[in-house]
C-alpha cells in the first residue's frame, strides 16, 4: 500500500470552541479506514475540512502528495475526493438517473458552444457520462428506478443513490459519513457487502460510523476521536480493547 491521504496536525476553531485539536492520521491506498467517536467528537468536522467544505484553522491536508488544505471543494472533488453526508442530500425532483449524472459534471469539459452546437466532443462526453451513471445504478441495484423521482425512493435506496452519485465523480478516495444511519439489519449487511465491493474496484474508503458492526466487520484500521482529539488508532481488535476507547463510550466507572 502507498500513502493516499495525510492529515497533519489539523485544528478547527469555531469562535472560542476548538472542535478539532491537532489531529493527524494517514489513510493508505486501497484500505477501508474507519473514524469513530461519541457525538460531538469532531468526526464530520474533519470530513468537512478534508473535502473543503470548511476552511482549516491550522495544519494541512495532503492528498496524492499535494497539499489541498486551501483549495475550494470543487477542485478537491476534481482531484479525486468525493463524499456523502450524514443527512441525505439528493435532488428530490430530479430522476434517479439525473441525480447520478450530476456526479459526472466535474469530469466534463465541453464548453458553451460545443453544447449549443451539439458538436461531436459534447455528444461523446454525454454518452460517456450516461455509461458511467448506468454502471453505478446497476451496481447499486437501482437500474429499475432510473426514471423515477429521487423523492419516491425508500430510505435505504436513497442512501445507495447518494453513494452512487459520489462514485460517479470517479474518485480515488470516497468519504462516507454514517452511510448505515437509519438502515435496518438486512440493509446494513447489504451495505457492508457493497462497500467491500467498492474497495475491490480500486477505491479507498474513509468512513464515519456509529454502527460498530459495520466498523468492526469491514475496516482495516480505525481512528477514534473524543472531544476533538484523537485518542486511539489501530486495527479493529486493538481499538476495541483500548481502555481510552472504552472510557469514551461507556464512561470512566464502566
Amino acid at each position: 500500500m502507498s500513502l493516499l491521504l495525510e492529515v497533519c496536525q489539523v485544528s478547527k476553531v469555531f469562535g472560542g470552541l476548538k472542535a478539532l485539536d491537532r489531529i493527524s492520521l494517514k489513510v493508505e491506498e486501497g484500505e477501508i479506514f474507519g473514524l469513530i467517536g461519541p457525538n460531538g467528537a469532531g468526526k464530520t468536522t474533519l470530513f468537512n475540512l478534508i473535502s473543503g467544505t470548511l476552511p482549516i484553522s491550522a495544519g494541512s491536508v495532503v492528498f496524492k502528495k499535494r497539499e489541498i488544505s486551501r483549495l475550494p471543494d470543487y477542485q478537491i472533488c476534481q482531484l479525486g475526493i468525493a463524499r456523502t453526508y450524514q443527512n441525505i442530500r439528493l435532488f428530490g425532483r430530479m430522476t434517479v438517473l439525473e441525480n447520478v449524472l450530476v456526479g459526472q459534471h466535474c469530469r466534463t469539459q465541453a464548453g458553451l458552444w460545443s453544447t449549443f452546437l451539439r458538436l461531436p466532443a459534447e455528444r461523446a462526453e454525454n454518452a460517456r457520462a450516461q455509461r458511467v451513471a448506468e454502471e453505478w445504478l446497476d451496481f447499486f441495484h437501482l437500474s429499475t428506478k432510473r426514471g423515477e423521482k429521487a423523492s419516491s425512493l425508500a430510505y435505504g435506496e436513497e442512501r445507495r443513490l447518494e453513494i452512487a452519485r459520489a462514485l460517479a465523480t470517479e474518485p480515488t478516495l470516497l468519504l462516507l459519513d454514517e452511510p448505515s444511519a437509519g438502515m435496518n439489519p438486512q440493509e446494513v449487511r447489504e451495505l457492508n457487502e457493497l462497500i467491500t465491493k467498492i474497495r475491490n474496484r480500486g477505491k479507498t474508503i474513509f468512513l464515519i460510523e456509529h454502527n460498530m458492526r459495520v466498523i468492526m466487520d469491514i475496516c482495516d484500521r480505525i481512528a477514534v476521536l473524543d472531544f476533538g482529539q484523537k485518542i486511539a488508532q489501530g486495527t479493529p481488535a486493538e481499538v476495541r480493547a483500548d481502555p481510552r476507547v472504552i472510557e469514551a463510550y461507556l464512561g470512566r466507572e464502566e
